[in-house]
Protein backbone atom coordinates (compact mmCIF):
# COMPACT_ATOMS: atom_id res chain seq x y z
CA UNK A 1 0.00 0.00 0.00
CA UNK A 2 1.30 3.85 -0.94
CA UNK A 3 2.68 5.74 2.32
CA UNK A 4 1.80 9.67 2.41
CA UNK A 5 3.17 11.69 4.50
CA UNK A 6 1.96 15.02 5.29
CA UNK A 7 4.45 17.25 7.39
CA UNK A 8 3.06 19.89 8.89
CA UNK A 9 -0.50 19.80 10.52
CA UNK A 10 -1.40 23.41 10.45
CA UNK A 11 -4.65 24.37 8.09
CA UNK A 12 -3.11 23.01 4.64
CA UNK A 13 -1.59 19.91 6.00
CA UNK A 14 -4.98 18.88 7.89
CA UNK A 15 -7.24 19.90 4.97
CA UNK A 16 -4.99 17.96 2.37
CA UNK A 17 -4.93 14.73 4.69
CA UNK A 18 -8.89 15.29 5.27
CA UNK A 19 -9.41 15.48 0.46
CA UNK A 20 -7.12 12.79 0.47
CA UNK A 21 -9.47 10.38 2.16
CA UNK A 22 -12.59 12.01 0.81
CA UNK A 23 -10.85 11.17 -2.69
CA UNK A 24 -9.53 8.00 -1.96
CA UNK A 25 -13.04 6.85 -0.90
CA UNK A 26 -14.56 8.07 -3.78
CA UNK A 27 -11.41 6.67 -6.30
CA UNK A 28 -11.72 3.28 -4.62
CA UNK A 29 -7.80 3.74 -4.38
CA UNK A 30 -5.75 2.89 -0.84
CA UNK A 31 -3.22 4.94 1.13
CA UNK A 32 -2.08 4.68 4.16
CA UNK A 33 -1.65 8.66 5.36
CA UNK A 34 0.57 9.82 8.22
CA UNK A 35 0.47 13.58 10.02
CA UNK A 36 3.73 14.84 11.45
CA UNK A 37 3.71 17.79 13.37
CA UNK A 38 6.48 19.07 15.21
CA UNK A 39 4.36 21.45 17.88
CA UNK A 40 2.60 19.30 20.55
CA UNK A 41 -0.73 21.43 18.97
CA UNK A 42 -2.35 20.96 15.74
CA UNK A 43 -3.59 23.94 13.60
CA UNK A 44 -0.92 26.25 13.33
CA UNK A 45 -1.60 29.79 13.85
CA UNK A 46 -5.27 28.97 13.74
CA UNK A 47 -5.42 28.97 17.48
CA UNK A 48 -8.10 30.09 19.68
CA UNK A 49 -6.80 30.73 23.27
CA UNK A 50 -9.81 30.65 25.83
CA UNK A 51 -9.02 32.16 29.44
CA UNK A 52 -11.42 34.31 31.76
CA UNK A 53 -13.92 34.09 29.55
CA UNK A 54 -12.46 35.81 26.81
CA UNK A 55 -11.84 33.86 23.56
CA UNK A 56 -8.12 35.58 21.81
CA UNK A 57 -6.96 34.35 18.63
CA UNK A 58 -3.37 33.92 18.13
CA UNK A 59 -3.82 34.85 14.33
CA UNK A 60 -6.77 35.33 11.89
CA UNK A 61 -9.87 35.67 13.35
CA UNK A 62 -11.90 34.16 10.23
CA UNK A 63 -12.42 33.54 6.81
CA UNK A 64 -14.60 35.26 4.26
CA UNK A 65 -17.58 33.84 1.89
CA UNK A 66 -16.20 35.50 -1.19
CA UNK A 67 -14.87 32.61 -1.78
CA UNK A 68 -17.02 29.66 -0.99
CA UNK A 69 -14.45 26.81 -0.10
CA UNK A 70 -14.22 27.29 4.01
CA UNK A 71 -18.08 27.05 3.82
CA UNK A 72 -17.96 23.79 1.93
CA UNK A 73 -15.32 22.43 3.65
CA UNK A 74 -17.25 23.25 7.06
CA UNK A 75 -19.93 21.47 5.67
CA UNK A 76 -18.16 18.05 4.99
CA UNK A 77 -16.88 17.77 8.24
CA UNK A 78 -20.52 18.61 9.48
CA UNK A 79 -19.91 21.84 11.67
CA UNK A 80 -21.74 24.49 10.01
CA UNK A 81 -24.47 24.64 12.89
CA UNK A 82 -21.12 25.78 14.46
CA UNK A 83 -20.44 28.97 12.24
CA UNK A 84 -20.42 32.23 13.46
CA UNK A 85 -21.59 35.15 11.36
CA UNK A 86 -20.25 38.30 12.15
CA UNK A 87 -22.11 41.04 13.73
CA UNK A 88 -23.04 44.01 11.04
CA UNK A 89 -20.64 46.18 12.39
CA UNK A 90 -18.08 44.69 10.82
CA UNK A 91 -19.10 46.75 7.53
CA UNK A 92 -17.41 49.43 9.38
CA UNK A 93 -13.79 49.73 9.26
CA UNK A 94 -11.71 52.59 10.31
CA UNK A 95 -8.09 54.12 8.87
CA UNK A 96 -5.90 56.09 11.49
CA UNK A 97 -5.54 59.43 8.92
CA UNK A 98 -4.07 62.86 10.33
CA UNK A 99 -5.32 62.16 14.01
CA UNK A 100 -8.01 61.02 13.32
CA UNK A 101 -9.92 57.83 12.41
CA UNK A 102 -12.48 58.28 9.32
CA UNK A 103 -14.84 55.41 8.66
CA UNK A 104 -14.08 53.54 5.22
CA UNK A 105 -16.74 55.25 2.79
CA UNK A 106 -19.45 52.46 1.54
CA UNK A 107 -21.08 54.31 -1.20
CA UNK A 108 -20.17 57.15 -3.71
CA UNK A 109 -21.72 60.35 -1.58
CA UNK A 110 -20.00 58.62 1.66
CA UNK A 111 -16.82 58.97 -0.34
CA UNK A 112 -17.71 62.46 -1.24
CA UNK A 113 -18.08 63.60 2.53
CA UNK A 114 -15.31 61.37 3.36
CA UNK A 115 -11.97 63.35 5.27
CA UNK A 116 -9.94 60.22 4.32
CA UNK A 117 -8.85 62.20 1.12
CA UNK A 118 -8.53 65.63 0.08
CA UNK A 119 -10.85 66.70 -3.07
CA UNK A 120 -6.96 66.41 -4.92
CA UNK A 121 -6.92 62.63 -4.32
CA UNK A 122 -10.87 62.26 -4.66
CA UNK A 123 -10.70 63.80 -8.17
CA UNK A 124 -7.08 61.61 -8.91
CA UNK A 125 -9.19 58.58 -8.05
CA UNK A 126 -12.18 59.27 -9.81
CA UNK A 127 -10.05 59.78 -13.10
CA UNK A 128 -8.96 55.60 -12.65
CA UNK A 129 -10.59 54.59 -15.84
CA UNK A 130 -8.53 57.37 -18.09
CA UNK A 131 -5.42 55.96 -16.26
CA UNK A 132 -2.24 54.30 -18.38
CA UNK A 133 -2.52 50.98 -18.97
CA UNK A 134 -0.27 48.12 -17.20
CA UNK A 135 3.59 47.29 -18.43
CA UNK A 136 3.87 44.52 -20.36
CA UNK A 137 6.01 41.62 -19.09
CA UNK A 138 5.98 43.36 -15.55
CA UNK A 139 5.78 42.07 -12.20
CA UNK A 140 4.17 45.15 -11.33
CA UNK A 141 4.46 46.13 -7.17
CA UNK A 142 1.08 46.65 -5.96
CA UNK A 143 2.57 50.42 -5.00
CA UNK A 144 3.42 51.42 -8.50
CA UNK A 145 -0.19 49.54 -9.46
CA UNK A 146 -1.75 51.97 -6.54
CA UNK A 147 -0.04 55.24 -8.10
CA UNK A 148 -0.56 54.40 -11.57
CA UNK A 149 -4.45 53.71 -11.35
CA UNK A 150 -5.28 55.50 -7.97
CA UNK A 151 -2.96 58.30 -7.48
CA UNK A 152 -0.35 58.62 -4.64
CA UNK A 153 -2.60 59.76 -2.37
CA UNK A 154 -5.00 56.49 -2.43
CA UNK A 155 -2.24 54.27 -2.23
CA UNK A 156 -1.35 55.71 1.14
CA UNK A 157 -4.34 55.95 2.63
CA UNK A 158 -6.73 52.93 1.54
CA UNK A 159 -3.91 50.49 -0.39
CA UNK A 160 -0.98 51.12 2.45
CA UNK A 161 -2.87 50.39 5.42
CA UNK A 162 -4.39 47.44 3.66
CA UNK A 163 -1.09 45.93 3.00
CA UNK A 164 -0.65 46.01 6.75
CA UNK A 165 -3.66 44.40 7.61
CA UNK A 166 -3.17 41.87 5.34
CA UNK A 167 0.19 40.76 4.74
CA UNK A 168 2.23 43.12 7.07
CA UNK A 169 3.54 43.96 4.26
CA UNK A 170 5.03 46.91 2.53
CA UNK A 171 3.22 47.84 -1.02
CA UNK A 172 6.15 48.90 -2.95
CA UNK A 173 7.65 45.73 -2.28
CA UNK A 174 4.53 42.98 -2.43
CA UNK A 175 3.96 41.65 -5.99
CA UNK A 176 0.15 42.60 -7.34
CA UNK A 177 -0.24 39.61 -9.20
CA UNK A 178 0.70 37.03 -6.64
CA UNK A 179 -0.88 39.01 -3.47
CA UNK A 180 -4.23 40.55 -5.37
CA UNK A 181 -4.58 38.22 -8.61
CA UNK A 182 -8.04 39.37 -8.72
CA UNK A 183 -6.85 43.04 -8.85
CA UNK A 184 -4.90 41.97 -11.76
CA UNK A 185 -7.23 40.14 -13.61
CA UNK A 186 -10.25 43.22 -13.58
CA UNK A 187 -7.54 45.22 -15.13
CA UNK A 188 -6.02 42.65 -17.66
CA UNK A 189 -9.69 41.80 -18.61
CA UNK A 190 -11.59 44.92 -18.40
CA UNK A 191 -8.98 47.96 -18.70
CA UNK A 192 -9.27 49.20 -15.23
CA UNK A 193 -10.91 48.18 -12.11
CA UNK A 194 -13.98 50.96 -12.31
CA UNK A 195 -14.84 48.71 -15.73
CA UNK A 196 -14.21 45.65 -14.61
CA UNK A 197 -15.62 46.10 -11.15
CA UNK A 198 -19.12 47.56 -13.32
CA UNK A 199 -19.13 44.24 -15.64
CA UNK A 200 -18.88 41.71 -12.17
CA UNK A 201 -22.26 43.62 -11.04
CA UNK A 202 -23.73 43.28 -14.08
CA UNK A 203 -22.86 39.67 -14.35
CA UNK A 204 -23.91 39.37 -10.95
CA UNK A 205 -27.52 40.80 -11.65
CA UNK A 206 -27.71 38.67 -14.43
CA UNK A 207 -27.62 35.92 -12.07
CA UNK A 208 -30.29 36.95 -10.20
CA UNK A 209 -27.71 38.16 -7.46
CA UNK A 210 -27.70 41.67 -5.27
CA UNK A 211 -24.23 43.18 -5.49
CA UNK A 212 -23.62 44.89 -2.26
CA UNK A 213 -21.82 48.01 -1.11
CA UNK A 214 -19.13 47.35 1.34
CA UNK A 215 -16.06 48.98 2.16
CA UNK A 216 -14.44 45.67 3.47
CA UNK A 217 -13.09 43.21 0.84
CA UNK A 218 -16.56 41.62 -0.15
CA UNK A 219 -17.76 38.45 1.27
CA UNK A 220 -19.49 38.08 4.96
CA UNK A 221 -16.49 37.41 7.76
CA UNK A 222 -17.28 33.88 9.44
CA UNK A 223 -15.92 31.81 12.36
CA UNK A 224 -16.79 29.55 14.54
CA UNK A 225 -18.64 29.96 17.87
CA UNK A 226 -15.93 29.21 20.26
CA UNK A 227 -13.28 30.60 17.27
CA UNK A 228 -11.19 29.35 14.80
CA UNK A 229 -9.49 26.26 16.24
CA UNK A 230 -12.98 24.57 15.69
CA UNK A 231 -11.77 24.16 12.48
CA UNK A 232 -8.40 22.86 12.91
CA UNK A 233 -9.60 20.64 15.81
CA UNK A 234 -12.34 19.21 13.67
CA UNK A 235 -9.65 18.26 11.00
CA UNK A 236 -7.56 17.12 13.50
CA UNK A 237 -10.14 14.88 15.06
CA UNK A 238 -10.69 13.08 12.03
CA UNK A 239 -6.89 12.45 11.53
CA UNK A 240 -7.26 10.20 14.69
CA UNK A 241 -3.89 8.12 14.93
CA UNK A 242 -2.70 9.23 11.40
CA UNK A 243 -1.44 12.30 13.27
CA UNK A 244 1.63 12.34 15.04
CA UNK A 245 2.47 15.42 17.36
CA UNK A 246 5.83 16.25 18.56
CA UNK A 247 7.52 14.91 15.32
CA UNK A 248 9.96 17.06 13.69
CA UNK A 249 11.26 16.51 10.30
CA UNK A 250 14.64 18.03 9.44
CA UNK A 251 15.77 16.29 6.23
CA UNK A 252 14.38 13.89 3.27
CA UNK A 253 16.77 11.83 0.86
CA UNK A 254 15.76 9.26 -1.89
CA UNK A 255 15.63 6.49 -0.43
CA UNK A 256 18.00 3.46 -1.32
CA UNK A 257 17.24 0.58 -3.51
CA UNK A 258 13.70 2.24 -3.56
CA UNK A 259 12.41 3.96 -7.08
CA UNK A 260 10.55 7.06 -6.49
CA UNK A 261 10.63 6.48 -2.99
CA UNK A 262 11.57 9.16 0.35
CA UNK A 263 13.33 8.63 3.34
CA UNK A 264 12.19 11.12 6.04
CA UNK A 265 14.84 12.08 8.74
CA UNK A 266 12.69 12.70 12.13
CA UNK A 267 13.09 13.03 15.90
CA UNK A 268 10.15 11.37 17.90
CA UNK A 269 10.20 11.21 21.77
CA UNK A 270 13.33 12.11 21.92
CA UNK A 271 14.83 9.48 19.58
CA UNK A 272 16.14 9.51 15.70
CA UNK A 273 14.34 7.60 13.67
CA UNK A 274 13.49 7.34 9.73
CA UNK A 275 10.32 6.93 7.75
CA UNK A 276 9.89 6.09 4.24
CA UNK A 277 7.22 7.45 1.63
CA UNK A 278 5.67 7.30 -1.94
CA UNK A 279 4.52 10.60 -1.55
CA UNK A 280 5.23 13.28 0.88
CA UNK A 281 3.67 16.41 1.39
CA UNK A 282 5.25 19.85 2.82
CA UNK A 283 3.26 21.74 4.72
CA UNK A 284 5.75 23.29 6.51
CA UNK A 285 6.88 27.18 5.94
CA UNK A 286 8.75 27.20 2.93
CA UNK A 287 12.05 28.18 4.76
CA UNK A 288 11.73 24.59 7.45
CA UNK A 289 10.85 23.25 3.90
CA UNK A 290 14.12 24.70 2.02
CA UNK A 291 16.02 22.99 4.70
CA UNK A 292 14.33 19.71 4.47
CA UNK A 293 14.74 19.70 1.04
CA UNK A 294 18.24 20.84 0.69
CA UNK A 295 19.76 17.52 0.27
CA UNK A 296 17.61 16.35 -2.77
CA UNK A 297 18.11 19.50 -4.82
CA UNK A 298 20.16 22.82 -3.50
CA UNK A 299 18.34 25.04 -5.73
CA UNK A 300 14.94 24.30 -4.59
CA UNK A 301 16.20 24.79 -1.37
CA UNK A 302 17.50 27.98 -1.66
CA UNK A 303 14.43 29.18 -4.06
CA UNK A 304 12.04 28.31 -1.05
CA UNK A 305 14.52 30.13 1.76
CA UNK A 306 14.32 33.03 -0.37
CA UNK A 307 10.59 33.23 0.59
CA UNK A 308 10.48 35.83 3.55
CA UNK A 309 7.99 36.25 6.05
CA UNK A 310 7.50 39.31 8.12
CA UNK A 311 7.36 39.04 11.91
CA UNK A 312 4.14 39.98 13.64
CA UNK A 313 2.73 40.38 17.48
CA UNK A 314 -1.07 39.86 18.16
CA UNK A 315 -1.86 41.50 21.54
CA UNK A 316 -5.22 41.04 23.12
CA UNK A 317 -6.32 43.45 25.71
CA UNK A 318 -9.70 43.29 27.61
CA UNK A 319 -11.61 45.41 29.10
CA UNK A 320 -14.54 46.58 31.01
CA UNK A 321 -16.78 47.73 28.98
CA UNK A 322 -17.83 50.36 31.01
CA UNK A 323 -14.72 51.86 31.30
CA UNK A 324 -14.03 52.25 27.75
CA UNK A 325 -15.54 55.45 26.78
CA UNK A 326 -15.86 54.03 23.59
CA UNK A 327 -18.47 51.93 21.90
CA UNK A 328 -16.55 50.05 19.83
CA UNK A 329 -19.26 50.08 17.18
CA UNK A 330 -17.25 48.46 14.18
CA UNK A 331 -14.64 46.05 13.01
CA UNK A 332 -11.46 48.28 14.10
CA UNK A 333 -8.95 50.68 12.29
CA UNK A 334 -5.88 50.29 10.41
CA UNK A 335 -3.24 53.05 10.19
CA UNK A 336 -0.70 53.78 7.07
CA UNK A 337 2.86 54.11 7.42
CA UNK A 338 4.00 58.24 8.13
CA UNK A 339 1.35 58.29 10.48
CA UNK A 340 3.72 58.14 13.29
CA UNK A 341 2.22 55.18 15.33
CA UNK A 342 3.68 52.23 16.67
CA UNK A 343 0.84 49.85 15.58
CA UNK A 344 -0.41 48.47 12.53
CA UNK A 345 -4.08 48.85 13.89
CA UNK A 346 -6.91 46.65 16.12
CA UNK A 347 -9.54 44.70 15.69
CA UNK A 348 -12.71 45.57 17.86
CA UNK A 349 -13.24 41.33 18.21
CA UNK A 350 -15.82 41.41 20.99
CA UNK A 351 -17.47 43.63 18.27
CA UNK A 352 -17.21 41.16 15.20
CA UNK A 353 -17.73 38.42 16.65
CA UNK A 354 -20.09 37.04 20.07
CA UNK A 355 -18.73 35.53 22.83
CA UNK A 356 -15.23 36.44 22.72
CA UNK A 357 -15.57 38.00 26.19
CA UNK A 358 -17.92 37.81 28.79
CA UNK A 359 -20.48 40.18 29.39
CA UNK A 360 -19.82 43.68 30.36
CA UNK A 361 -16.33 43.05 28.95
CA UNK A 362 -14.69 43.86 25.89
CA UNK A 363 -11.60 42.29 23.44
CA UNK A 364 -9.75 44.61 21.23
CA UNK A 365 -6.51 42.71 19.15
CA UNK A 366 -3.90 44.75 18.32
CA UNK A 367 -1.42 44.48 15.43
CA UNK A 368 2.45 45.37 15.64
CA UNK A 369 5.58 44.70 13.78
CA UNK A 370 5.17 43.61 10.48
CA UNK A 371 7.90 44.80 7.72
CA UNK A 372 7.37 48.05 8.75
CA UNK A 373 8.86 47.85 12.28
CA UNK A 374 9.92 44.54 12.96
CA UNK A 375 11.99 45.52 16.24
CA UNK A 376 8.48 46.54 18.05
CA UNK A 377 7.26 42.88 17.41
CA UNK A 378 9.88 41.65 19.61
CA UNK A 379 9.40 43.73 22.43
CA UNK A 380 9.05 41.63 25.51
CA UNK A 381 5.53 41.09 26.83
CA UNK A 382 5.54 43.95 29.10
CA UNK A 383 6.99 46.42 27.12
CA UNK A 384 4.76 45.30 24.35
CA UNK A 385 1.57 45.44 26.44
CA UNK A 386 2.78 49.53 27.42
CA UNK A 387 3.17 49.81 23.97
CA UNK A 388 -0.28 48.42 22.79
CA UNK A 389 -1.74 50.96 25.85
CA UNK A 390 -0.37 54.13 25.00
CA UNK A 391 -1.36 53.74 21.73
CA UNK A 392 -4.85 52.77 22.19
CA UNK A 393 -5.01 55.96 24.79
CA UNK A 394 -3.88 58.20 21.94
CA UNK A 395 -6.27 57.02 19.00
CA UNK A 396 -8.97 55.75 20.53
CA UNK A 397 -9.11 57.80 24.51
CA UNK A 398 -8.82 54.59 26.36
CA UNK A 399 -6.91 54.97 29.21
CA UNK A 400 -8.56 52.19 31.37
CA UNK A 401 -6.42 49.41 32.53
CA UNK A 402 -7.06 46.04 31.05
CA UNK A 403 -8.42 43.39 32.65
CA UNK A 404 -6.32 40.99 30.15
CA UNK A 405 -3.76 40.99 28.67
CA UNK A 406 -1.90 38.39 26.18
CA UNK A 407 0.76 38.33 23.74
CA UNK A 408 1.18 36.55 20.88
CA UNK A 409 4.67 36.82 18.93
CA UNK A 410 5.25 35.42 15.70
CA UNK A 411 9.01 35.69 14.66
CA UNK A 412 8.02 34.77 11.04
CA UNK A 413 4.50 35.51 10.98
CA UNK A 414 3.41 35.72 7.70
CA UNK A 415 4.63 35.19 3.95
CA UNK A 416 5.72 38.03 1.71
CA UNK A 417 5.02 37.46 -1.91
CA UNK A 418 7.35 40.09 -3.32
CA UNK A 419 7.81 41.30 -6.71
CA UNK A 420 9.16 38.61 -8.67
CA UNK A 421 6.76 35.86 -6.88
CA UNK A 422 5.19 34.32 -9.55
CA UNK A 423 8.43 33.66 -11.32
CA UNK A 424 9.72 32.24 -8.42
CA UNK A 425 7.28 30.09 -7.76
CA UNK A 426 7.63 28.70 -11.38
CA UNK A 427 11.03 28.13 -10.67
CA UNK A 428 10.20 26.12 -7.84
CA UNK A 429 7.47 24.11 -9.95
CA UNK A 430 10.42 23.37 -12.59
CA UNK A 431 12.20 22.20 -9.84
CA UNK A 432 9.70 19.89 -8.03
CA UNK A 433 8.73 18.17 -11.34
CA UNK A 434 11.76 16.61 -11.49
CA UNK A 435 11.04 15.08 -7.77
CA UNK A 436 7.63 12.89 -8.49
CA UNK A 437 6.21 12.34 -5.45
CA UNK A 438 6.74 15.72 -3.53
CA UNK A 439 4.87 18.49 -3.37
CA UNK A 440 4.69 21.79 -1.25
CA UNK A 441 1.37 23.14 0.30
CA UNK A 442 1.14 25.98 2.70
CA UNK A 443 0.26 29.59 2.66
CA UNK A 444 3.57 30.45 1.25
CA UNK A 445 2.89 29.81 -2.46
CA UNK A 446 -0.65 30.66 -3.98
CA UNK A 447 -2.53 32.14 -1.14
CA UNK A 448 -2.38 33.33 2.43
CA UNK A 449 -6.02 33.22 3.53
CA UNK A 450 -8.55 30.22 4.95
CA UNK A 451 -10.21 29.99 1.89
CA UNK A 452 -6.99 29.65 -0.20
CA UNK A 453 -5.19 26.73 1.71
CA UNK A 454 -8.48 25.17 1.44
CA UNK A 455 -8.61 25.29 -2.03
CA UNK A 456 -5.19 24.25 -3.09
CA UNK A 457 -4.85 21.26 -0.60
CA UNK A 458 -8.32 19.66 -2.76
CA UNK A 459 -6.23 20.60 -5.58
CA UNK A 460 -3.19 18.61 -3.86
CA UNK A 461 -5.16 15.62 -2.90
CA UNK A 462 -6.75 15.50 -5.87
CA UNK A 463 -3.39 15.12 -8.00
CA UNK A 464 -2.13 13.08 -5.83
CA UNK A 465 -4.75 10.31 -5.78
CA UNK A 466 -5.11 10.48 -9.86
CA UNK A 467 -1.94 9.23 -9.52
CA UNK A 468 -2.31 6.40 -6.99
CA UNK A 469 -4.28 3.79 -9.92
CA UNK A 470 -4.45 0.34 -9.59
CA UNK A 471 -0.88 -0.27 -11.21
CA UNK A 472 0.85 2.77 -9.79
CA UNK A 473 -0.24 1.37 -6.23
CA UNK A 474 0.88 -2.10 -6.99
CA UNK A 475 4.65 -0.69 -8.40
CA UNK A 476 4.94 2.04 -5.77
CA UNK A 477 5.09 -0.59 -2.92
CA UNK A 478 6.67 -3.04 -4.67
Amino acid sequence: MPRIVIVGAGLSGLATAHYLRRQLAKSGATAEIRILESDRVPGGKMRTVAEEGFRMEWGPNGFLTNKPYGLELAEELGITPRLARSSDLARKRFVYVDGALHRLPESPPAFLRSGLMTWGGKLRLLGEPFARPAPEGVDESLGDFARRRLGPQALAHLIDPMAAGIYAGDPDKMSLRACFPRIHELEAQHGGLVKGMLAVRRDKKRQGEKPAMSAGPGGVLYSFDQGVSVLAETLATQAGASLELGVSVDRIERAAGAEGRYRLHLTAGGQRQTLEADEVVLSAPAYAAGDMVAPLDGALADALRAIPYSPITVAAVGFDQATLGNPLDGFGFLIPGGQGRKILGALWDSSVFSGRAPEGKALIRVMVGGVRAPDLAALPEQELIALVRGELRDIMGIDAQPVIARRFYHERGIPQYLVGHPERMAQIDARLAALPGLHLNSNAYRGIALNDCVLQSRLLAERIVAGLGPAAAISRSA
